[in-house]
């Protein structure tokens, strides 16, 4: 087997791996960084099959220029695929919006939706002699884990979570000879998260005592679901906007990836949601707005932090992580926001909340082991040396982006 990674080998940006496995050539993932500017990965050669781990934009964003050169099926799951293609066509726009080069159109989105090759959890395909079984891999919902049997067993992980979260279950570890692994948390733990959940929740009441409001950014994927959730333990009164509205509809129409479809319909029900200029109005006068962005660069969070930035009683609190040069990162280092070309003041207080849907170094540690595999290639992580230090009871391999690996 013969491995090489066109991207995010040795850093968490856009991944994509090609595998050459006896006659077949595969290609998973293959994503774009939105950054500034866009990161992307190589350009892939002419390959059989495609599998897509999950629906964020670092590991589908570059799928539809794949396959405007390459006529091939690709396996994801069904929420992947619903949410990959709003994704994309959001990027499309954001594209046009910033001036970055577009590297496929709607049309070859369109295609890509044809393209895809439905799977769910712990279904089995025979490919030319090679059993294919896909396995949840706790990241997102729909997230998998591709296990590939044949003389030998190969897992491809994408983004794991092995813990359990509000949202979902946490993933388990699949015998396998040879685990290519992410390591994006590689010498990082997490916070017990019961715990993180009630600083959370406690700041927030402390927030709204003092008569101040609440803004939560977050990302659509995942993180407005489970935040969503974690809220409706509050009597508050809380209103969500921006795309995780359209994505947590996806999610209800698919309840088998989900850990309690009830229990995220109850909190969606419990919250109220922003569906016109009227009712973002109103969402204005809310204890505790729930919106996008993430990481407080678009979407409608910056018309709320408009209303809300001079006041020292009001809270934001992030829940994920923030890139560098970010309005994130930006709040987090010196209490500014870049909002319509200047740099303004912020005097909310600000605090960080660790909601990772990745698991941490011992998590990553554990799970391997429990593998039991002879090979172990890590990637899709800028610490690699941490884990695999931790593992060198095994064969491990940090291999470089263009650089081929056999094994």
């Amino acid at each position: 087997m013969k491995l090489n990674f066109l991207g995010s080998a040795s850093n968490v940006g856009p991944l994509s791996l090609v595998m050459q496995y006896d006659d077949f050539s595969l290609i998973f993932d293959h994503g774009m960084l939105p950054d500034d500017p866009p990161q992307y990965p190589m350009r892939a050669p002419l390959v059989d099959m495609g599998f897509l781990s999950h629906s964020h934009l670092d590991h589908c964003g570059m799928i539809p220029s794949l396959l405007r050169q390459n006529d091939i099926p690709i396996l994801a799951t069904h929420p992947t695929v619903e949410v990959s293609e709003l994704l994309l066509y959001d990027s499309l726009k954001i594209a046009d919006i910033e001036g970055y080069p577009k590297h496929y159109e709607k049309i070859d989105i369109k295609n890509t939706k044809a393209a895809f090759d439905l799977v769910g959890y712990n279904s089995k395909r025979d490919i030319g002699g090679m059993e294919i079984e896909v396995h949840s891999a706790g990241h997102i919902p729909g997230s998998g884990m591709f296990e590939l049997k044949g003389e030998e067993t190969t897992l491809f992980t994408g983004d794991i979570n092995t813990k359990n979260t509000r949202l979902l279950w946490g993933t388990h570890p699949v015998e396998c000879d040879n685990l290519i692994m992410e390591s994006t948390y590689s010498g990082e733990n997490h916070d017990d998260r019961k715990e993180t959940e009630k600083k959370f929740l406690d700041k927030i009441d402390e927030t709204l005592d003092a008569g101040g409001q609440v803004i939560v950014p977050v990302f659509a994927v995942g993180r407005t679901q489970e935040i969503l959730m974690v809220l409706d333990d509050g009597n508050y009164d809380v209103w969500y906007d921006g795309m995780g509205r359209t994505v947590s509809r996806i999610y209800l129409n698919h309840e088998g990836f989900l850990r309690s479809p009830k229990a995220l319909q109850r909190a969606m029900e419990n919250a109220n949601e922003v569906r016109s200029p009227s009712t973002r109005k109103q969402a204005k006068n809310a204890e505790v707005i729930v919106t996008t962005s993430g990481m407080v660069e678009g979407g409608p969070v910056l018309e709320y932090l408009r209303d809300i930035r001079k006041d020292p009683n009001s809270s934001i609190l992030l829940t994920g992580y923030q890139v560098e040069g970010t309005n994130g990162d930006r709040l987090l280092e010196n209490g500014m926001i870049r909002d319509k070309g200047a740099t303004l003041p912020v005097s909310c207080d600000v605090e960080k909340y660790d909601f990772s849907a990745h698991a941490g170094h011992d998590e990553l540690v554990e799970f391997a082991k429990g593998c039991d595999p002879e090979n172990i290639v890590l990637c899709h992580g800028e610490r690699r040396e941490e884990l695999a230090e931790d593992l060198s009871e095994f064969d491990v391999y940090t291999p470089e982006e263009g650089q081929e690996l056999e094994i």
